[in-house]
């Protein structure tokens, strides 16, 4: 089974936004919540980078791993989902992710500030495919349609990869030689404890 994976090239990216806006409209995530953003370094100056930043789905994930109930499972394509009914609110699962993952829809304490939201890799939850209950919690899920994330199909530069983590080692690898310097991706190593040889 293949083993999706995020990748953004920050030499492509160009701060549009679109995989925000995306985002937000296919899933009609909340006000105050943004699964995906787009983080800009040394903005303004050179070397200037921008970098879409959501759950990379790691392979460790280490909200899974300081959840005191368990609501995280990885899925057969290496995709980490939550399950908001066992969700509590507790906020460890935000203070453990290295890209602020987690969101909350309140500001509060224990429990006080709702279930937490984040990104589904387009891939729903723990019910049944494609039903409105599925959709009410999570969003779409364009995973079982057969169809990659909506953030990574918007983007107009191709910057953000989404896939087979094979199928895009062997793109960046063919624009890295094409560059001739080094990388321009971010949070790979990070996320997937892997590198990416030329």
């Amino acid at each position: 089974m293949a083993r999706m994976k995020f990748l953004c090239d920050s030499d492509r990216c160009i701060e549009c936004n679109a995989c925000v806006t995306a985002c937000k409209n296919e899933h009609e995530v909340p006000w105050g919540i943004n699964r995906r953003r787009v983080v800009t370094i040394n903005d303004g100056r050179p070397g200037e980078r921008s970098i879409s930043m959501a759950c990379m789905h790691c392979t460790d994930a280490p909200c899974a791993a300081v959840c005191p109930v368990s609501c995280f499972y990885t899925t057969a394509d290496a995709i980490v989902l939550h399950d908001k009914d066992l969700c509590i609110g507790c906020g460890y699962c935000f203070y453990a992710c290295p890209f602020g993952a987690p969101q909350y829809p309140r500001v509060g304490n224990f429990g006080g500030r709702g279930k937490m939201d984040k990104c589904t890799y387009c891939a729903g939850g723990p019910q049944q495919d494609n039903t409105i209950v599925e959709y009410t919690q999570y969003g779409a899920n364009r995973i079982a349609e057969g169809k990659l994330p909506l953030c990574a199909e918007m983007c107009s530069t191709k910057a953000l990869l989404a896939g087979d983590g094979e199928m895009i080692a062997t793109i960046y690898r063919e624009r890295v030689q094409a560059r001739g310097y080094g990388a321009g991706a971010w949070g790979w190593r990070t996320a997937y404890r892997e590198t990416v040889t030329v």
